[in-house]
């Protein structure tokens, strides 16, 4: 348990919260997190249903569901909102977490290849995304409100070369998360990006413990990666409701391992 309780100023109770890509690494702990706070918790996962289950019965409080989906077709990621918002019985929270990373080196690869792989990244980071919030709106106005976090990625500012289709998904993500905050602020919904650098988990896990590991935490001056429960605590601090004036930012989650301004 961490120093945040359910009677916190975070304190979630009643809220229901929906988690794309959270059967592992950041997804699974914001839902174990908003979980605790006294959220219920939609755990969407697209193809793993065992991860998917093992989160969802470590989730404390009740309520809780499972929700399958391929965000790359724009139509089940339309159903998504919905079938979350049915089976909460509200929605107030959509954390858009899922997203894939496949290399693609645009030197070298034949143009059918190219096209499926920008193509699909693209469905699934992006497209996806735009159209799983834009089924939500009414769902969360019905609420009175809500938050919508859309989980981006430093790769959005320095540039992707091994990976171009997911450093431009993650870059219009961001820009989403900017012109939703203005269109929707009318209606009460804040949303706001969050940018992580490497993040330490079950997928990273062998990159980071492997010969490389050493030179990715050097990239940060204090020698190491983010881990997945300090981006979830971002998260929550997002849609506690007691930090609105962020909506439209974008929070960068990186050790300092590569700054802008």
């Amino acid at each position: 348990m961490d120093n945040l309780t359910a009677t916190s100023p975070c304190d979630l109770t009643g809220k229901g919260a929906l988690i794309t890509g959270a059967s592992r690494g950041i997804g699974k702990a914001v839902a174990e997190l908003l979980a605790r706070m006294g959220a219920r918790v939609a755990v969407h996962y697209g193809v793993d249903e065992g991860a998917a289950d093992k989160v969802l019965k470590g989730l404390a409080g009740d309520g809780h569901l499972k929700l399958a989906a391929d965000l790359g077709d724009s139509v089940a990621a339309g159903r998504l909102a919905k079938e979350a918002a049915e089976g909460l019985g509200r929605l107030d929270i959509v954390v858009n977490n899922a997203g894939i990373y496949v290399t693609h080196d645009i030197a070298s690869l034949d143009a059918n290849h190219w096209r499926e792989y920008w193509d699909r990244t693209i469905a699934v980071n992006l497209t996806g995304p735009a159209h799983l919030l834009h089924a939500a709106i009414p769902h969360l106005e019905a609420s009175g409100g809500g938050h919508i976090v859309n989980i981006s990625s430093r790769g959005a500012f320095r540039g992707e070369p091994e990976a171009p289709a997911y450093g431009a998904s993650k870059a219009g993500l961001n820009s989403l998360s900017q012109s939703l905050a203005l269109a929707l602020a009318p209606r009460g919904i804040k949303v706001v990006a969050i940018a992580p650098g490497w993040v330490l988990t079950d997928m990273t896990r062998d990159y980071l413990e492997g010969p490389g590991g050493d030179l990715i935490r050097n990239q940060s001056p204090m020698g190491r990666t983010a881990t997945a429960d300090e981006v979830a605590q971002v998260v929550l601090m997002v849609c506690s409701g007691k930090a609105d004036a962020l909506t439209g930012g974008i929070i960068d989650v990186n050790c300092a391992s590569y700054l802008r301004s």
